[in-house]
């Protein structure tokens, strides 16, 4: 298996695009596995490792990278010792970043030959689950579409980090990282930047206009995003597929860091569904 780690890709927002890739070298096309992180998540946390190299050796290319504004560092891709991105970040430049990556792997002629680009996926992981709804309504080379205990609102999130007029004010609102225990920054750009946005960031309007395959998967045991998300998500496209891990969490039953060398059971049911529904 050929495993390419640390990418600089750029994006539209100063800070670059750190990526990986992982696929069996063939010279044949495969399709292409394009992977976005959640909230306060990166693209080495816990087991997504070993999920790239499950769908690498079932015959993908498979993509995964760091929001350009997630908080980590090319010299550091894991956890967050910029803090001051991390406050910076917002949903539209996870969408450029995501369109950036895009971009990369439909020009980069280091994989021409490993890369179908008339067979493009997304998956997104939570917070990423809602950023890859919004971005297969916008971007027609995207085919198939992937939730993992995604979010189905941004709206209500956007405005319940904080007392809004304490956060205009004061500019700032701080949430504290269990794992790392950081202060980590938001600030009210995130806010305002939402409403002026508010139209493109309406996942309800993304899925119902959604005319590819998309598959909703979440876990019984979510405690950080309510499975009642997935079954709105499914309601607003009939047409979709949803299923639900029994036993599992927010993360399907792995955490970070992640020592073993193999998938919760959970996680590997997941990813075979994923499997399944590409092929």
């Amino acid at each position: 298996m050929f495993i390419d780690k640390n990418i600089i890709v750029d994006g539209k927002h100063t800070k670059p695009i750190v990526t990986d890739v992982f696929y069996k070298e063939t010279n044949q096309p495969k399709k292409v596995i394009i992977f976005c992180h959640g909230y306060k998540g990166f693209k080495d946390w816990g087991a997504w490792n070993l999920l790239a190299e499950t769908f690498a050796k079932a015959g993908f290319f498979f993509v995964k990278f760091n929001f350009s504004h997630n908080g980590g560092t090319a010299e550091n891709p894991i956890d967050f010792p910029d803090l001051e991105a991390f406050g910076n970040n917002n949903y539209t430049k996870e969408l450029d970043d995501l369109e950036s990556i895009i971009n990369w792997i439909s020009t980069n002629s280091t994989y021409k030959s490993e890369v179908n680009l008339d067979d493009i996926s997304i998956i997104g992981h939570s917070r990423g689950g809602g950023i890859v709804l919004l971005k297969a309504n916008e971007d027609k080379r995207v085919k198939q579409v992937i939730t993992l205990a995604a979010v189905s609102d941004f709206g209500s999130r956007s405005s319940t980090i904080g007392d809004l007029e304490n956060w205009k004010k004061t500019g700032v609102k701080y949430v504290v990282n269990g794992r790392t225990k950081q202060q980590m920054p938001h600030f009210y750009q995130f806010y305002k930047n939402f409403k002026a946005n508010e139209s493109r960031l309406n996942i309800q309007n993304s899925v119902k206009n959604l005319q590819i395959p998309l598959l909703i998967i979440h876990g019984d045991h979510d405690t950080s995003i309510d499975i009642e998300e997935a079954h709105q998500i499914h309601s607003w496209q009939p047409n979709s597929t949803l299923e639900i891990i029994k036993n599992a969490d927010h993360v399907f039953n792995v955490s970070h860091p992640w020592q073993k060398d193999k998938l919760s059971e959970e996680l590997s049911q997941t990813t075979q569904l994923c499997i399944d529904f590409l092929t």
